[in-house]
């Protein structure tokens, strides 16, 4: 059950709504999950045809945020599947196990597409339908396997990415939509975070000393990208405005002068400025994705820590390509 709040009152910081209330601000309805309150979106009527756009929708999203080589044919299922299950060296047994997912997905969504056409030609599709169980049955053993995939920037996994298609076939879309806001208030929490670690732990050296600036200015962006779809009218200013302030926040070089050297040790400026921009793009990673990314949030948070209490970062390992 949601709650509707005040019409076209914006949102107090002070006020403490149950979570899913909904209010309208300017206008533009809006939807309160962990603290924030995110734009919403008309829900599609729940039609095969409607799945169907939402499913292609999401599987290319999912393509887009994963490791490459991915996006195996479903009428290569079998090869996949084989050579998956042959496959004893377990690093290429992952790799191939994310390939097998690809390929299931793409097997749902044709069997999907096929569906919707017989459906357009008047025929009934009954949910205990033979290849609607095939579809779900591979949405589920794709969401399975998503364990074995790696985000683009090869830090880690994003199972949330692969468990939304099995959601969006099996669930009613009104509430796929309201599940996708709940996670979209814990991307805005993770935002704030990361940037709160960057002004906590860069501000006080005098290198960094206006850091605060431009790491809000990305964060603001980032957030508003995130509960912004690419259908909207105003994504040509939302994105532009983001990738602009992530710029100006990769350019940032360090201060010198007197004064700048005074801390008690010395710090590694290069090292600074890669930490820095390492957090620029883990805030694009997630408001692309829409989809938290906790252990990369966490390491990246540690990483601070370990920079403003040593002067230097720790070596990471190389990551897969993105």
């Amino acid at each position: 059950m949601t709650t509707v709040l005040h019409p076209d009152s914006a949102p107090s910081t002070t006020d403490n709504p149950p979570e899913g209330s909904r209010r309208l601000v300017d206008g533009l309805e809006r939807v309160f999950y962990d603290g924030y309150w995110i734009k919403t979106y008309p829900v599609p009527a729940d039609s095969l045809e409607a799945k169907k756009k939402l499913i292609d929708a999401l599987t290319r999203r999912l393509f887009n945020h994963t490791e490459h080589g991915l996006n195996i044919p479903g009428t290569r299922l079998n090869e996949a599947r084989n050579s998956y299950q042959s496959e004893e060296n377990a690093p290429r047994r992952r790799v191939k196990g994310a390939m097998l997912a690809g390929a299931l997905f793409n097997r749902a969504a044709d069997i999907f597409r096929k569906l919707v056409e017989l459906q357009a030609c008047g025929i009934e599709i009954l949910s205990d339908n033979p290849l609607m169980r095939e579809c779900g049955k591979c949405l589920l053993e794709a969401m399975e396997l998503g364990r074995c995939v790696m985000h683009r920037s090869g830090e880690e996994g994003i199972d949330e990415l692969w468990g939304e298609p099995f959601r969006a076939f099996s669930i009613p879309l009104e509430d796929f939509y309201e599940s996708r806001y709940i996670k979209i208030g814990r991307v805005l929490r993770d935002i704030d975070r990361i940037s709160q670690a960057m002004i906590d732990n860069f501000s006080g050296i005098p290198a960094f000393s206006d850091i605060a600036g431009p790491v809000l200015d990305l964060a603001t962006a980032a957030k508003i990208k995130t509960e912004t779809l690419r259908t909207d009218a105003d994504i040509f200013d939302v994105w532009a405005r983001m990738v602009t302030a992530g710029e100006r926040l990769a350019d940032l070089t360090w201060q010198s002068g007197p004064g700048v050297d005074s801390t008690p040790f010395t710090y590694n400026l290069s090292d600074g400025q890669q930490l820095i921009r390492q957090g620029r793009d883990l805030i694009f990673y997630i408001s692309r994705a829409r989809t938290a990314m906790p252990k990369s949030t966490s390491e990246y948070l540690e990483r601070c820590q370990n920079y403003l209490s040593t002067g230097q970062i720790a070596r990471l390992p190389a990551n897969l390509p993105a």
